[in-house]
């Protein structure tokens, strides 16, 4: 929605953070197509929806073909990060991301990223964790 993509571009210009690039689109589309090889340093994702009908799985964003293309777009020695509250997608999650030859799974704390003592407290961790939900972490670097 619209109001998620100006609350954010103002949060980034309230602080002052220079080296963020926010666009209104879809991930998939924009990781698969508008990405060159080679040019991301991190790669963060945040809750994708879990699509939790059996039947709707082949909807999710993480999926082998959508890494493959992250994968290319990540530098060598960049980072993809991801977290979710939903048990079996994160299960879904980390089998995809640790299959694939070029990722190696890393720490998820990494101040460097901005995932500092485990949270990065978006939205979505912030409303989850009052909840009481488990929250499903991973990250890995790209090797060659």
């Amino acid at each position: 929605a619209n109001k998620f993509y100006k609350f954010a571009a103002e949060r980034m210009a309230r602080w002052g953070i220079e080296n963020v690039r926010i666009m209104r689109a879809d991930a998939e589309f924009f990781v698969k197509k508008q990405l060159a090889p080679n040019t991301l340093s991190a790669l963060h994702v945040y809750h994708p929806d879990p699509w939790p009908k059996k039947r709707h799985h082949k909807r999710r964003l993480i999926q082998p073909l959508f890494v493959d293309a992250a994968v290319k777009a990540l530098k060598p020695g960049a980072r993809f990060a991801l977290q979710t509250d939903h048990e079996e997608y994160g299960e879904q999650i980390r089998e995809v991301i640790l299959a694939h030859k070029l990722l190696q799974k890393t720490p998820y704390e990494n101040a460097h990223f901005g995932t500092e003592n485990a949270q990065v407290q978006t939205n979505f961790e912030i409303k989850y964790l009052r909840e009481g939900r488990k929250i499903y972490r991973l990250a890995a670097i790209k090797v060659e």
